[in-house]
């Protein structure tokens, strides 16, 4: 092999490896399919409810896990009914090791009827990890208020007495405590299982 050859050999091989790092350094990073808050990321503000024993639930104690936070209500005709069991459907497509790092936090917007045991007891029939919340109005408004969900009562709409109008989207905690990425009702659970896993694999 004469000189012209080997330098030429030894060109190609180093600039196929610069194209190689250059791919590697200025990739584009994968992108969340949900719509995400921008940086910085604004911290979940804290949650105090009750749970079904009695104790009180803290969402600064969830830190390490990833969060999916939904608001809804256990007298719910369609909407609460069809996220519950997307989320349960979403969890279900990870591995066991992923899966158990996130929880589902069901929080009500009715708690004349959603007593914290009735939202246990509600939540436990799509996945027994999630986690059913409530707690007293004042209690209540502040955390609404907090994550800025809508909600309004529409009485004489069912054979409940009312319905609850209420926020549909489901919000991503990361294991940090930050809002990360939320999701529309309408969201496929294939993109919810993505988004899950680029927080997961951070």
């Amino acid at each position: 092999m004469n000189k012209r050859t080997l330098f030429v050999g030894i060109s190609s091989f180093a600039l196929i490896a610069f194209a190689a790092l250059t791919a590697i350094l200025f990739a584009k990073p994968a992108t969340f399919r949900g719509a995400t808050f921008g940086e910085p990321y604004p911290p979940a503000p804290e949650i105090e409810l009750t749970r079904s024993d009695g104790s009180r639930f803290r969402l600064s104690e969830m830190r390490g896990d990833v969060v999916l936070l939904f608001f809804g209500y256990t007298s719910c005709p369609d909407v609460c009914p069809t996220t519950l069991a997307e989320l349960n459907l979403a969890l279900s497509k990870l591995d066991q090791a992923d899966a158990a790092r996130v929880k589902v936090l069901f929080v009500t917007v009715d708690p004349e009827r959603d007593t914290p045991e009735r939202a246990q007891e509600y939540v436990g029939r799509f996945n027994a990890s999630f986690i059913g919340l409530s707690g007293s109005q004042a209690e209540l408004e502040s955390v609404w208020q907090g994550y800025g969900v809508y909600r309004e009562i529409v009485n004489g709409a069912s054979a409940a007495g009312y319905v609850v109008d209420h926020t549909a989207r489901v919000m991503l905690i990361d294991p940090q405590g930050n809002m990360r990425v939320s999701f529309g009702f309408d969201m496929p659970v294939e993109d919810i299982v993505h988004d899950l896993k680029l927080i997961l694999r951070e």
